[in-house]
């Protein structure tokens, strides 16, 4: 009785944090459901529960702890047996996570993902002796993160290498069947002082282009017509395992591969590193959408500086007019950090002015984070909180008007929308995207038609603007509709 008592049958599961660690948590969702365990989205009424979680700002760390005291509370009230705590937060604060919560009876951190079946059923680590999954490389991802940062350059850090998870296929995926993320690279050598990337998930490591292409065609076959390329530095894809064609020659690879996928779309580029051959890959390739997502953080030369972004304002200023000019309608998204340490009034002014003239399509703005281990939080000057929301505010409002007014320009023209979902409170819209809008992050396109549903792709007519958003009517017959797999 007592092990039938004890034994676990169902999981439930939060995702916390970006695109890449949503991969990761699709991953040992697959790999839970092919071991015989049934999901449930119910976390009162499933045996264990796992939190992947985010510990890349100190807010992403109060938003994972908020989740996990919330699952020790069921655990207390006898609603779950086991609650196994992954990802980042782990991997970066075990130490401290387990003196906040105690309540934990796993750790997972980011390298031994694989071993989340054995932590979910209560298994022992053999290599630990407190049964937590942290594995070989949780102090090696640190160490090599370190010769990664002094090296200075995209090259391969040299020693032993930390696993890049060649092998995402097998996923119990949580986006709609008709997108999905697809993992090109693993960690970081950019070394900007503000982040801490390097020391969670090491330096840059490239999956092989064969694995890329093989996990890319399982998930066309799974339904997914859109294919969002995530990495923590996609643009130096290829850099570390000397496939010379690099990025530009994986876009074109994928876009002549890829029959049945509809668009594909380029996340988390890097300024320093994008070159004109990429920048022709994205405008010559059918498949690739004319959009860039491209943070830049600031455009004063001293912040840039100071940030180790490796890039000046003007080098910045010529990509941005290269990709305009060259890639006719491309959108063009990015983020900036507000309030970094020394950042002074004028600088601030600076980045309020370019972003002003320069009218991004897509933009966010994030407050600076001190954060521990990194060079940026250990700098005097720290700018005072509500400093740093006043010129989020600035920031965001400048760009509010910009994006106001781009929407009220889409007003009469056709475009293609891929239908996401229903409108929510019964309403009879449905929320869609064009091409120019990333799932998650961006505006979205509110059609109304007849026929609609999720994963299908219709042309329509711009008839409206509600604030970010556009709204459009499909054309009839000249929709067309892309039905997803199943």
């Amino acid at each position: 009785m007592g092990n039938r008592r004890n034994e676990i049958r169902s999981v439930a599961f939060v995702s916390l944090g970006c695109p890449k660690n949503l991969v990761d948590s699709e991953r040992m969702l697959g790999l839970l459901a092919n071991d015989g365990l049934t999901v449930t989205a119910d976390a009162a009424d499933a045996d264990a529960i796992v939190i992947n979680t985010c510990g890349f700002l100190e807010a992403s760390k109060t938003e994972s702890l908020a989740e996990i005291r919330q699952a020790i509370k069921l655990k207390e009230d006898g609603k779950c047996k086991r609650v196994v705590v992954a990802g980042c937060l782990v991997q970066r604060h075990k130490t401290q996570l387990l003196a906040d919560a105690p309540g934990i009876d796993r750790l997972v951190g980011v390298f031994d993902r694989e071993h989340i079946v054995q932590a979910v059923r209560g298994a022992k680590n053999p290599g630990q002796k407190d049964g937590h999954f942290l594995g070989k490389y949780h102090d090696m991802s640190r160490r090599l993160a370190a010769e990664a940062k002094l090296d200075g350059d995209a090259k391969q850090t040299k020693g032993s290498r930390l696993p890049v998870f060649e092998d995402d296929r097998a996923r119990l995926r949580l986006t709609p069947r008709h997108y999905a993320f697809l993992r090109v690279s693993e960690g970081c050598n950019q070394g900007c002082a503000f982040c801490t990337i390097p020391s969670i998930r090491g330096p840059m490591r490239s999956k092989p282009i064969e694995h890329i292409l093989a996990e890319a065609k399982e998930l066309a076959a799974d339904g997914a017509v859109e294919l969002n390329l995530i990495g923590q530095d996609t643009t130096s894809y290829g850099t570390d395992i000397g496939y010379g064609p690099g990025l530009a020659g994986l876009l074109k690879t994928l876009d002549k591969s890829l029959k049945d996928v509809h668009w594909l779309r380029l996340m988390y580029a890097y300024p320093s590193c994008f070159g004109d051959e990429m920048i022709r890959a994205l405008g010559e390739s059918d498949r690739v959408v004319k959009y860039i997502d491209m943070p830049l953080q600031h455009i004063n030369d001293k912040m840039l500086a100071t940030m180790k972004r490796r890039v000046t304002r003007k080098e910045v200023e010529t990509l941005l007019e290269k990709l305009r000019k060259w890639v006719p309608g491309v959108t063009i998204r990015t983020t900036f950090i507000a309030g970094s340490p020394g950042e002074t009034e004028g600088q601030h002014r600076e980045l309020v002015e370019f972003v002003r003239d320069f009218g991004f399509d897509m933009m966010g703005v994030f407050p600076y984070s001190a954060e521990p281990g990194t060079p940026m939080g250990r700098m005097e000057g720290q700018v005072a909180e509500e400093v740093k929301t006043a010129r989020l505010e600035e920031l965001m409002l400048t760009q509010q008007g910009i994006a106001f007014a781009k929407a009220k320009e889409r007003i009469g023209k056709s475009v293609d929308v891929l239908i996401d979902r229903q409108e929510a409170g019964g309403k009879k819209g449905w929320i869609g995207r064009t091409a120019g809008q990333a799932p998650d992050i961006d505006s979205v396109t509110v059609v109304s038609g007849e026929g609609l549903h999720a994963g299908k792709l219709v042309t329509a007519k711009v008839t409206g603007a509600k604030g970010y958003d556009s709204v459009a009517e499909i054309l009839g017959k000249k929709s067309r509709s892309l039905q997803v797999v199943g």
